[in-house]
């Protein structure tokens, strides 16, 4: 029994599974007697409150701010990491993945925007920009050998690009008030942990301790806090010593295991509550509905493959050995499944409960359609494949 639970926390998908519970689980707390209680704890206020600190908040916004930053911690080691000596070292590895989430962010931002431009939703065009890494990748695993190992990689670069322009997005579009003070000393606590870096400074304690009050400073800055933890990242040093792990590395080990089984499902199980009512399926037909699905599963898919095949067209890139253009497109509406970051994005776009609740809704209905559809489309090429070499 053991050895098959670690089998199971080991697999690739098994990240994405435990979200699928979640959000699961979720939906049915929302929908139960339990949903007003839920939804009270969400709202108890803990932590510490002085004249010097201020750090007394609600459980949900705990999870949101505070536990998010150190899933956005993973997401810059994972990003540095790939810019250090992965699929986005070189221009030459990058241009494809790159190209590919450049048309999956402006194509459904473009799709969002036809729908709400001029409506009081259309702040929300970042909603559809978003990939979840977790449930995109784990999909992917479920098939296997059916899908070449340089799909999924393409998928991984992709996503980890997407990931980048999301926090872009995030830091420099979904700010509301600008406290300059908290941000300098944020930044100057930044520049420090990389002259560290540039000494030598190799014990992680030193970039992870100045880490929580760049997050402290950052929160205060009206900056999303998330940010702090992708700056954290790209401080700490990529280089360690001759054996054993460098400390970026280190760092990854620690965090991997809390944030794909603890913190990612604490987010859906915080985020997805979503209370089911006669007119939510009219809410799927509203702008800020259409602008959603549209754009993650309509748009994400059409402005991986356009903006992949143009720059192939031109010479800035190559398809990765093995792949066909059916397989980019299923790539593509893998790419639509936005849940985390999507919902992240909504969160931030609308304080207004009932177009939070909306936006939700039309994010699983796109992701689901998305998962489904391409892990279907690469499911049938699979079975073409290896029927071929049989």
């Amino acid at each position: 029994m053991r050895k098959q639970i670690k089998q199971f926390f080991e697999a690739d998908s098994a990240s994405g599974i435990t979200l699928l519970v979640f959000l699961v689980i979720s939906l049915i707390i929302a929908n139960s007697p339990l949903g007003p209680h839920f939804e009270s704890l969400l709202a108890q206020q803990i932590g510490i409150e002085t004249q010097q600190i201020h750090l007394k908040y609600s459980v949900l916004l705990w999870i949101n701010d505070g536990l998010m930053a150190l899933f956005f911690l993973m997401v810059g080691i994972e990003i540095k990491q790939e810019l250090a000596h992965g699929q986005l070292s070189s221009a030459k590895k990058a241009s494809l993945p790159f190209f590919a989430a450049l048309g999956g962010m402006v194509v459904p931002a473009g799709f969002y925007a036809l729908f709400n431009t001029g409506t009081e939703t259309g702040h929300g065009w970042g909603i559809p920009m978003a990939t979840d890494i977790a449930f995109a990748i784990g999909i992917l695993s479920l098939l296997g050998k059916r899908v070449p190992i340089a799909l999924k990689v393409f998928l991984t670069a992709l996503a980890i690009v997407d990931d980048l322009g999301a926090i872009l997005v995030i830091a420099i579009f979904y700010t509301t008030q600008l406290e300059s003070s908290y941000l300098l000393y944020a930044l100057g606590l930044f520049a420090l942990l990389m002259f560290m870096n540039r000494m030598g400074v190799k014990s992680i304690w030193f970039y992870l301790i100045p880490g929580l009050f760049i997050w402290y400073f950052i929160h205060h800055s009206g900056i999303h806090a998330t940010i702090a933890g992708v700056l954290t990242a790209f401080a700490i040093p990529i280089k360690g010593r001759k054996q054993g792990h460098s400390p970026i590395q280190t760092v990854e080990h620690a965090i991997s295991t809390p944030v794909n089984f603890v913190i990612m499902p604490l987010f859906a199980l915080a985020n997805t509550n979503i209370r089911f009512e006669s007119g939510m399926i009219d809410g799927l037909v509203s702008p800020l509905g259409l602008g959603i699905i549209a754009g993650l599963f309509i748009g994400k898919p059409l402005g991986i493959t356009l903006l992949s095949w143009i720059s192939v067209k031109l010479g800035l890139s190559e398809l990765p050995k093995g792949t066909k253009w059916t397989q980019v497109l299923a790539i593509g509406l893998m790419g639509g499944i936005g849940f985390t970051m999507s919902i992240f994005i909504a969160l931030l776009s609308f304080s207004d409960i009932s177009h939070q609740t909306e936006a939700k809704f039309a994010i699983l209905v796109a992701s689901a359609l998305s998962g489904i559809i391409g892990y279907f489309i690469l499911k049938n090429m699979g079975r073409k494949h290896i029927a071929e070499k049989e």
